[in-house]
């Protein structure tokens, strides 16, 4: 099962604007209200999901410079490793940069309009009802899951362990795919045609939606671990850690999908 993100040396976090060091009877600014402790289970993706809100909401603006590691790590309650992982994505992405010297650290960049050619993409996206769409999903792949460690076949057992092991195999370039597959040959394995087939519906959406965000190589490292966690509960015959397992797994995509689509 996939771990905490959590620091090992965080104290109560700082008030926002506090400078390092300085008083703790600040009084709260903006950032506690956006900017809270992560949950355990997907600590990276919550965390990326909470500082783009923060540069989207213009909190920080551009040319000015992120709060300090050890704030932003206090305020979520996450390492510093896991933190410089989600300001590495946003330095991929283009909205932040990192300077180094005595007046350095990390500071935002303007936003750059979106190319032409993902109008369509977001004309599609704004189509979309996100929030239900991610609702829908979790309550399908939970009661999929659910329903599969209730009475998953040896030839089942044989399907979801092949369908795993193509996904852990898949070049950077097919990994969408062999996602999509595992996740319907959930559906499929839960005995219900109906479920299987209202999940292919809504998959279908939910990949219309991942087309527009990047794939991270932390979060799919983190998605496998919750993909064989989810696998290990079905054949352990644990219905209620496959629901359990299968709607964090949910959880840390609709993290993302909330933080790069918002």
């Amino acid at each position: 099962m996939a771990t905490s993100g959590r620091a090992d040396d965080t104290r109560p976090a700082a008030r926002a604007g506090e400078a390092e060091g300085g008083a703790g009877d600040t009084a709260p600014g903006p950032l506690d209200s956006v900017l809270r402790p992560v949950r355990a289970g997907n600590g990276f993706e919550e965390a990326l999901e909470q500082v783009l809100q923060l540069l989207r909401l213009g909190l920080v603006p551009p040319g000015e410079r992120l709060p300090s590691e050890r704030e932003l790590s206090q305020h979520l309650r996450i390492s510093r490793v896991t933190l410089r992982e989600v300001l590495k994505v946003l330095q991929d992405q283009n909205m932040v940069e990192s300077r180094r010297g005595r007046y350095g650290g990390t500071f935002v960049l303007p936003r750059i309009a979106a190319p032409d050619g993902n109008g369509d993409l977001r004309r599609r996206i704004a189509a979309v009802d996100v929030e239900d769409t991610l609702r829908f999903r979790e309550v399908l792949e939970a009661g999929a899951a659910g329903l599969c460690a209730e009475g998953l076949t040896a030839d089942g057992e044989d399907r979801l362990r092949g369908a795993l092991d193509a996904t852990q195999g898949a070049r950077l370039e097919d990994y969408r795919r062999q996602d999509t597959l595992l996740h319907l040959t959930f559906a499929e394995l839960s005995g219900s045609r109906t479920l299987a087939a209202r999940y292919a519906a809504v998959r279908a959406t939910l990949n219309e939606l991942l087309d527009g965000i990047p794939l991270l190589v932390r979060n799919l490292e983190h998605s496998q671990r919750q993909h064989a966690a989810v696998v290990d509960a079905v054949l352990d015959r644990d219905p209620d850690a496959a629901r359990e397992m299968m709607r964090e797994h949910c959880g840390g995509t609709a993290a993302l999908l909330r933080g790069f689509l918002a």
